[in-house]
Formats: C-alpha cells, structure tokens, sequence
C-alpha cells in the first residue's frame, strides 16, 4: 500500500514538473514589433584596419543578424525598427606569452568596435555597445598569411555581441 502511494506521489510532482512545450527555436526578449532592421556601412576610425574591413565587418554584421533573429534587412532606414550605427575604433596586434629573451611565443590580434541602435517601436530607445574582441596566433605565423582567418573568428564574436544586445538589451 506505500509503494502505490509513493508512487502516486512521485508521478504527481513529475507531472507538476514537466514542460507543457518545447521549443529549439530562442524567441528571446525581442520585442513582437520589431520586423525589419537597418545597418549603416561601420565607419573605420582605426588607423591600422586594412581598408575593406569596415565592409566586411559590416556584411557580417548584416548576415548574423537575419540568419540568427526574425528581423530582416531593409535597405533604408525609414520602414526599419531597429537601425544600427557603429565604428570601428580599434585594431592592433600586441605581443603576448614572453619567453626568455623577451622574445614572444604568441601575438594577440584585438578588434574593438562601437555601436549605437536606435529603436523605433514600440517606442523610442537608444542602445549603446561597445566590444572588445581577439584572436592569438603564433608569433612565428605571418600576419598577413593568418589575418583572414583571425578576423572570422572576431567577426564571429562580435556579431554574437550585437545579437546578445538586441536579444537581451544586457
């Protein structure tokens, strides 16, 4: 007679626990009105970005955000909710695990940007964001040879910074 009251018991609190749905799709904190975003080319303030990376940046930028959220890109400003500015204020590689000799064992490649989203609707706001991000390679590596490679992986983690942002407003 315990064991079917137990029993009973331990279905009762399983059942209390168990999800009513489940979902792999992340509908974030992203608010319903927001459906469309814009994305001004960033403007490179860096003295040592090479040239094109305000553009690349920028169409990673864009493909991250539509492939990652439900917003999509609108070519102007004037039908999106959400409207991204930003910079490129940042790019240098500084040496990093000294050895004997003064001599380093790796280099560190650090990109940092800054950014500014306005939001339309469902009512005006303005958020700020600013990200710091790098990649180590080692010393007796070209830079040249692995800069392409070195901005993807930053790339990456900046266009997750932004989306965190526009997700979470952290």
């Amino acid at each position: 007679m315990k064991a079917i009251i137990y029993t009973a018991l331990l279905l009762l609190t399983l059942a209390s626990c168990w999800p009513t749905s489940v979902s792999f799709k992340d509908t974030g904190s992203m608010p319903p009105e927001w459906k469309n975003f814009s994305l001004k080319t960033l403007d490179n303030n860096a003295p040592n970005a090479p040239l094109s990376y305000a553009a690349i940046l920028s169409e990673s930028l864009r493909d991250g955000i539509q492939n990652n959220t439900k917003l999509k890109l609108t070519p102007t400003a004037d039908s999106a909710q959400v409207i991204i500015e930003g910079n490129i204020t940042g790019y240098y590689i500084s040496p990093m695990a000294l050895q004997p000799g003064d001599v380093a064992a790796k280099n560190r490649l650090t990109v940092s940007t800054n950014y500014t989203i306005f939001i339309t609707a469902p009512k005006e706001d303005k958020m700020t964001l600013t990200s710091t991000r790098f990649a180590d390679f080692d010393s007796n590596q070209d830079q040249a040879a692995v800069e392409t490679q070195l901005l993807e992986e930053i790339n990456k983690q900046i266009v997750q910074d932004v989306i965190n942002k526009l997700l979470s407003n952290w």
